[in-house]
């Protein structure tokens, strides 16, 4: 229940946070453009609070926080006294229409540079991102790794951490082939002398990312610390807990045999399901044999696997892999303004593949997964939280740009028709418009909530 309702609170938060950022945009061009705004709305429904301000625009907080809207003078709408017809929204050039539309898409992407620019003020603790291995039968199988590798850079653009390096990959789904550029870990800050680019053949290179990241798909072996034979967490209702396993035990025997590593335990516990294994402990000192049954579950290729429920404590990472990405009052504008533009062009690139078929539609999320994200950021501490804003508002500012009648985006194709025609698009052709973008949109909503949904 706690996790419920801090996963929702944090959606709340971002969501207001990122519509509030939206709404504005359309709110101050408008006023810029002298058009009357007579209702500036955080979220849908019963209004909670309302205010009228100096400048006779109602500000309203309403009860569902699921969206947002500025309602505009307009003679579309409602009818207009004449002497107030210049402050009508449809009054105004083309060039205005198009300004006050773009501007809540606008507004996002500068949003995500503020909250960029506070989390790299902040600073960002990073591992960098190295392999160590490469996995038989995957696009990377052809490296052959001798040492810890640095991955640099993913077809020219500089990675500095796995959250970067997933990013690069992402772009790449679909592609026929995309470049590595390797440095050896013990490399000198400066020197090139050893790296090496590698060529990867990606034509039959998918992943799913609910079950492996990009990564591991690609068939990179990621570099982790060593495992210690410390139990770090025990699963709610797991066989590990009602055999009376706790964190802190730490492993000495399975069925007998001395304990030799992680891997060594998940291959005997996995091949015992419903079968009781005997294992020996140490809990403050003392030795204890405890007897669990693992639970008998399906894996990822339908085989039936004995699971326990726990997790493993890891080793610190050592300094030589840790960075901080941290950049000065100046410098961290510099580096905000390149992270949203990053982020915008693989967005685009991602819906791009969606329509595609590049990208499957079981990859689309909705509010849940949104929410899960939320709270889990925000858990982490506020850096992660900034950034997790910025991605959500990119994505927002992209999704309103789709030329959709529904969305800012389908406005703007609407007012470009007219900028060419020199005449607005007819009221029934938008009006088919408006059905058709709705009923599209709600067949993409309904497919993300249903991803949501399988992923519980």
């Amino acid at each position: 229940m706690y996790d419920f309702l801090w996963n929702l609170a944090s959606f709340v938060v971002a969501l207001g946070v990122l519509i509030t950022a939206h709404e504005f945009g359309h709110f101050y061009v408008a006023r810029r453009c002298g058009v009357k705004v007579e209702r500036f709305s955080i979220g849908f429904g019963p209004a909670m609070w309302r205010h009228i301000g100096k400048d006779g625009t109602e500000y309203v907080l309403a009860a569902v926080p699921l969206g947002g809207y500025v309602k505009m003078l307009d003679e579309r709408v409602d009818e207009v006294p004449a002497s107030q017809r210049h402050l009508a929204f449809n009054q105004k050039s083309v060039w205005a229409r198009i300004a006050i539309v773009a501007a809540g898409p606008v507004a996002n992407f500068l949003f995500a540079i503020v909250a960029l620019y506070f989390m790299f003020l902040i600073g960002v603790p990073s591992v960098r991102p190295v392999i160590d291995s490469t996995i038989a039968g995957k696009a990377a199988e052809s490296i052959k790794i001798r040492e810890p590798m640095e991955i640099i850079a993913v077809s020219g653009q500089t990675v500095r951490n796995w959250e970067e390096v997933n990013l690069a990959l992402v772009s790449h789904i679909g592609d026929d082939n995309l470049q590595l550029t390797l440095a050896p870990l013990a490399r000198l800050q400066g020197d090139e002398t050893g790296n090496r680019d590698y060529r990867l053949d990606t034509r039959t290179w998918k992943f799913d990312p609910d079950k492996e990241s990009p990564v591991t798909a690609l068939g990179l072996g990621v570099m982790r610390p060593g495992i210690l034979p410390t139990v770090a967490q025990v699963g709610k209702d797991s066989a590990a807990e009602a055999a009376g396993l706790r964190v802190g035990d730490e492993l000495i025997a399975i069925n007998g045999e001395n304990y030799s590593s992680w891997q060594n335990f998940v291959l005997q516990v996995q091949s015992s399901p419903g079968k009781t294994v005997e294992l020996i402990v140490k809990r403050q000192g003392e030795q204890k044999r405890l007897m669990v049954t693992p639970k008998a579950e399906k894996d990822a290729d339908g085989n039936t696997i004995g699971l326990i429920g726990v997790m493993p404590e890891s080793a610190p990472w050592p300094e030589t892999m840790r960075i901080q990405l941290e950049y000065g009052i100046v410098d961290a504008l510099g580096a905000a303004v390149d992270k949203t533009w990053q982020l915008i062009v693989v967005s685009f690139k991602m819906v791009g593949k969606l329509f595609s078929g590049d990208v499957s539609v079981k990859n689309l999320s909705g509010p849940i997964s949104i929410a899960q994200g939320a709270g889990s950021s925000a858990t982490y501490g506020l850096v992660y939280f900034l950034g997790f804003l910025a991605l959500i508002s990119v994505n927002l500012g992209i999704i309103n740009l789709l030329p959709l009648p529904v969305l800012d985006g389908g406005h703007l194709l609407y007012f470009l028709v007219e900028v060419f025609t020199r005449k607005p698009v007819p009221e029934r052709v938008q009006e088919i418009g408006f059905r058709f973008g709705a009923a599209l949109l709600l067949m993409l909503m309904s497919i993300a909530l249903f991803n949501d949904f399988a992923r519980l």
